[in-house]
């Protein structure tokens, strides 16, 4: 597998200059807001547009060097590129569209990609799945050296999208190509990256392991982007090399610092974190003794409003220590299961003891 090598590379924009690093040797997802520059990535990386500055090469070719006067034009460079709506040519049948710049028979692709009894057909006669199924088979076979996916699954509806999301994960596996994919779906990245970059205003401000990301952050910034709830500010009272003790809110909470980014912030200084809403755990009303050892960081609040997700409920809760809420009119964003909601009668109990485990609470090393 050819590794793509995007090496400070700076595009100009209308509200900022893009800028970037990046190599990617297996599935890489750029995630942001729109507007963040993730496409015009693509575009620079298949030649349709131009950086002012910078490398791009892929295995042993270069396909841009501004300081050595390389561009190499988008037909020179082993791309697979899918858009976002696909591009298919409305005018070719299908096989014609795999057939237009294929470098292997069109046969194998067809049936690769469970097609071959839509070989005559136009784009205009195709469900969103199988113009999908078109686009990639269309991109791979050039075989490219790296694959570009914009928003691949933007366009389909959710029942479609999940279904074509794990069938294209199968896809980027089963071949082995390098690829770039670009998505503002969080979960659409966890599920088909290896490595997720978090991207803002044209800069990269996290790049790491799905796994990493997923559960370090490396900042408010990030965790805004990637949709973390109960993102909050604390103050720290002492922090050594495993654990970080803070106040909240009135509540003196302990927290498990990171094992492989120790964060020692300094007494009285401002500690950002966040709290899933599915750890926070629930106390039920005929335990009065709780176990500190499955209990710990306790609190108590009002639930002021909740909505009904069908399999889950989210609970919106005040806590009982007096001040301002830290997020409107609540405190707490907290998740429970249907059976949960059932079993413990939330509809008609609405204040209750909860509790934290100190490895549910994760703190961000940075604003």
């Amino acid at each position: 597998m050819a590794k793509l090598v995007v090496a400070g590379i700076t595009v100009p924009l209308r509200a900022f200059d893009l800028g970037l690093s990046l190599e990617v040797g297996s599935t890489t997802a750029l995630v942001g807001p729109s507007g963040a520059g993730k496409t015009t990535v693509l575009r620079a990386v298949a030649g349709l547009v131009r950086p002012t500055a910078g490398r791009i090469s892929c295995g042993d070719s270069v396909w841009f060097d501004a300081a050595g006067r390389v561009n190499e034009p988008p037909d020179r460079r082993r791309v697979g590129l899918v858009f976002q709506d696909y591009a298919l040519f409305p005018h070719m049948t299908v096989r014609e569209n795999i057939e237009f710049s294929r470098s292997d028979p069109a046969d194998a692709y067809l049936e690769r990609f469970r097609i071959r009894d839509l070989e005559r057909a136009r784009p205009g006669e195709l469900s969103g799945g199988e113009r999908q199924r078109v686009a990639l088979a269309r991109a791979l076979a050039r075989r490219p050296d790296v694959l570009l996916l914009d928003e691949p699954l933007s366009a389909l509806d959710l029942p479609l999208r999940q279904a074509l999301r794990d069938e294209l994960r199968t896809i980027l596996v089963g071949w082995g190509t390098a690829a770039v994919l670009v998505t503002h779906d969080l979960t659409e990245a966890y599920r088909l990256g290896d490595r997720i970059v978090v991207y803002e205003e044209g800069r990269v401000i996290q790049a790491a392991p799905r796994s990493e990301l997923l559960w370090q952050p490396s900042s408010r910034s990030v965790a805004r982007i990637m949709g973390l709830r109960n993102v909050l500010q604390g103050v720290t009272l002492k922090a050594t090399s495993d654990r970080i003790q803070f106040r909240w809110r009135g509540q003196t909470l302990e927290a498990v610092n990171s094992p492989t980014h120790s964060y020692l912030p300094a007494a009285d200084s401002p500690l950002a974190f966040f709290i899933r809403p599915e750890y926070v755990r629930l106390i039920r009303k005929d335990r009065d003794q709780v176990d500190s050892a499955h209990h710990m960081n306790l609190m108590s609040g009002t639930i002021v409003r909740e909505v009904d997700f069908g399999a889950t409920w989210i609970l919106y809760f005040r806590l009982d220590e007096p001040g301002a809420p830290a997020q409107g009119d609540y405190d707490l964003e907290v998740e429970v299961p249907r059976l949960v909601y059932e079993i413990l009668e939330i509809d008609r109990d609405r204040h209750w003891r909860f509790s934290l485990h100190r490895g549910s609470i994760h703190v961000l090393p940075s604003a």
